[in-house]
C-alpha cells in the first residue's frame, strides 16, 4: 500500500474513532484532534478551559506530536502540571496543504505509538 494511502486510511480511522468518542459522531477537524491530544498530554481531563488555555493545550499537542521529528524537546512540567517544550529547530516553511500533511502524519504516529490505532 502506498504511504499516502496508508496515511489517509489511518487518519480516517482516527477521525472516526475520536469523533464517535468525543463529538457524538460529528467529524472532528484537525484543530479539534490537536486540542484533544493537548488535553490528554496535560492529563487534567475533567476541567473546563478558558480560551487562552485552549490555545496552550493546542501548543502542547503540536510540540508533543512534532517532538519525534526533532522540532521540539520536552523541557519541564511547571507547578500547575503544564508541560513545557523548547524549540530544537525551526519548522520549515510549508504551504498550507503541506502543513496539514505533516500534522496528520505526526498525529497518526502519535496514535500508533499510544496504541490507540494499529
Amino acid at each position: 500500500m502506498a504511504r499516502d494511502e496508508q496515511l489517509k486510511e489511518r487518519w480516517e480511522l482516527i477521525v472516526e474513532k475520536l469523533s464517535t468518542q468525543f463529538a457524538d459522531g460529528e467529524d472532528l477537524d484537525l484543530d479539534g484532534i490537536i486540542y484533544l491530544i493537548g488535553v490528554q498530554e496535560l492529563g487534567q481531563l475533567h476541567r473546563t478551559y478558558r480560551k487562552d488555555h485552549k490555545l496552550d493545550l493546542m501548543h502542547i499537542a503540536i510540540c508533543k506530536v512534532l517532538e519525534p521529528y526533532g522540532y521540539y524537546e520536552f523541557d519541564y512540567v511547571d507547578e500547575e502540571g503544564w508541560p513545557h517544550y523548547k524549540v530544537k529547530s525551526q519548522l520549515p516553511h510549508l504551504k498550507a496543504g503541506e502543513q496539514s500533511i505533516l500534522m496528520k502524519e505526526a498525529i497518526v504516529n502519535y496514535f500508533l505509538e499510544t496504541e490507540y490505532i494499529d
